[in-house]
């Protein structure tokens, strides 16, 4: 395996840790609400990262690799933070709002590193991918940020 491969795989396993921490995050939050449309939204956002990561896993068969198949250490220590968090707030839609929030800012972290990766290290072979679902989670962080600006109006 070149070693263009072995860093394109661990780029694209990073992206499936995080892509299974959304699913989970997700999951976790439309557990969390009552308000029906949210909670359809959010199980439909979990829905899509784990079409996102099966995208992923995909990819690093397709290089050759074993994909990852868990959630990260951070994002279980992050849920467990929202379970916490949800006991003491009552799990109400601004704070529900905010922890998802939270856990889109660090999937748009983990994406522009790995775009920063694919271009340090000359990845051309994944960057599509990568900046396709990159905008994905864009759009889900600024769709989740207007959706908690709103309850955060109406508190």
């Amino acid at each position: 395996m070149t070693d263009v491969n072995k860093e394109s795989i661990s780029v694209l396993n990073d992206l499936i840790e995080t892509s299974k921490d959304g699913q989970e995050g997700f999951k976790t939050c439309a557990e969390d609400i009552k308000h029906p449309e949210l909670k359809a939204l959010f199980q439909k956002r979990s829905a899509d990262c784990a079409s996102a990561a099966a995208e992923l896993q995909s990819a690093v068969r397709a290089l050759g690799g074993d994909p990852e198949t868990s959630t990260s250490v951070a994002g279980d220590l992050h849920r467990r933070w929202v379970d916490l968090k949800s006991l003491v707030t009552g799990k109400d839609e601004e704070a529900v709002l905010n922890e998802a929030e939270r856990g889109e800012d660090h999937a748009l972290k983990a994406y522009k590193e790995a775009l920063e990766k694919i271009t340090k290290h000359n990845l051309v072979g994944i960057r599509d991918l990568v900046e396709r679902q990159y905008h994905g989670v864009q759009r889900n962080h600024d769709q989740v940020k207007a959706l908690r600006n709103q309850a955060r109006a109406h508190s």
